[in-house]
């Protein structure tokens, strides 16, 4: 794989956009055999060939503006460039961009993997700028030379940019002979991804930044193997796919022409069943950037954990964590599940207290017997569990019942790890003192 990165386009050639696409691939793990190489960086040979091309009458100087051209055209059956300057021969200045020749006569056939042969006759194509005014090359003629240059066997890319590759085809013919002769490489155009609307994503109305679902808390593993299944699917009706399966199995060939729904809903639930797959340790490490920041090698822009930085322990997440990793979709889901641990006080969810604590007649009586129970009990997962059933039966309380104001006081929330081994975690005293403190709210 060679990673080129085509910033012929001065506006889009910002480092920082080049500094995304690295870290991303690297994070997918998609790792380039050659490069990255900049486009920019071979101009002089892009502006040689057009001077080749240009002296054998494969391109040609024109002088029309864009409104000209509107002018000229605008009551025309076929929209694009009349070809006016064609057989002028402007003369070439800092003042005309340079149009390639398309023939008058004739078709251009694409012979896509994915597509089958795709015609596409030549007098429904414009003449189109090779070169602008500048002197800079555009993408029809840069792109040509640089697959040509680097001996490109493949190109595989959007649906979206399949009406360019009969430009690029004919370019290619156009530089075979003022320049080497280099096979063609093999073009396949993926199907496009589109969203509950069933309309092309868009990079202004849907999530499609990559690191954006890195900084969610997805894992690179999950995505990749989601983004491998739009237009494609393994033999049977697997959905969880190794890597390693992914690459012997793939097929371009086997790739559909529909548009693919990529489907958000389905992507977190195929992350949470690959957090589910991790062992502790590798979840514990996964971890840190949401739970402790100082000790990870990358943490989400922007980010700060909702508990100082002193009140965390390694310990105590260590020992919650096999109880979130079953609970959790995506990685940054887990300080809501934690918080109340590293907090000095629940941080209480107003509408669950109203619910589970205010509204609940027997919620203080809950919690008055909790404390006493508790207060009288070993603290351990089952014997708290037991007491709690205990006394909840006495009050004739299931077991759900009777936990909910008690999870509320102690964890702010209604959902969460589950509440005994939680009880444990905070210990007796701090446990006495939060069911205090609800207590004292609720009668308020």
């Amino acid at each position: 794989m060679v990673l080129r990165i085509e910033d012929t386009d001065s506006e889009r050639g910002r480092q920082e956009w080049l500094d995304g696409i690295l870290s991303a691939m690297a994070w997918l793990g998609l790792d380039a055999d050659e490069g990255p190489f900049r486009q920019s960086e071979a101009e002089p040979r892009h502006r040689a060939l057009a001077d080749k091309l240009f002296e054998a009458g494969y391109l040609y100087a024109c002088e029309c503006s864009r409104e000209e051209i509107d002018l000229r055209t605008k009551d025309n059956p076929t929209p694009g460039y009349d070809g006016f300057c064609s057989g002028r021969n402007v003369e070439r200045t800092s003042e005309t961009a340079l149009r390639f020749r398309v023939p008058r006569e004739g078709e251009t056939v694409v012979d896509d993997i994915i597509r089958g042969q795709v015609v596409f006759p030549h007098h429904s194509m414009e003449d189109f700028v090779a070169v602008k005014s500048s002197g800079q090359p555009l993408f029809a003629l840069a792109n040509a030379i640089d697959d040509r240059d680097m001996a490109i066997t493949h190109v595989i890319r959007g649906e979206d940019l399949l009406p360019t590759t009969p430009k690029q085809l004919l370019m290619w013919a156009a530089l075979d002979h003022v320049d080497d002769l280099v096979p063609l490489p093999a073009f396949a155009h993926l199907p496009m991804l589109v969203n509950e609307q069933r309309k092309k994503l868009s990079k202004r109305k849907d999530p499609v930044a990559v690191e954006s679902y890195r900084e969610q808390g997805y894992l690179p593993e999950a995505f990749v193997n989601y983004l491998a299944l739009l237009g494609w699917s393994p033999d049977g009706d697997r959905e969880i796919v190794d890597r390693s399966e992914l690459i012997d199995e793939f097929r371009l060939d086997q790739v559909h022409h529909a548009p693919a729904f990529f489907d958000v809903a389905k992507l977190t639930h195929m992350n949470g069943e690959y957090i589910r797959r991790l062992s502790e340790e590798e979840f514990v490490l996964q971890a840190q950037p949401w739970v402790n920041p100082s000790a990870a090698s990358w943490t989400p822009e922007g980010y700060e954990t909702p508990w100082p930085t002193e009140r965390f322990s390694d310990v105590v997440f260590a020992s919650i964590a096999p109880l979130i990793q079953e609970r959790i979709t995506m990685l940054s889901e887990i300080p809501a599940m934690v918080d109340f641990l590293f907090l000095k006080d629940a941080p209480i969810d107003e509408a669950a207290f109203e619910k589970a604590v205010i509204k609940d007649e027997k919620a203080v009586l809950i919690l008055t017997k909790a404390r006493e129970v508790f207060g009288a009990t070993p603290f351990e997962t089952d014997a708290l569990h037991e007491a709690t059933v205990t006394f909840g039966d006495e009050m004739e309380l299931k077991l759900r019942k009777t936990q909910a104001p008690i999870r509320v006081a102690v964890t702010g929330r209604s959902v969460g790890p589950p509440l005994f081994e939680s009880l444990v975690l905070l210990g007796r005293e701090e446990v006495d003192r939060r069911l205090g403190a609800a207590l004292e709210r609720a009668q308020r």
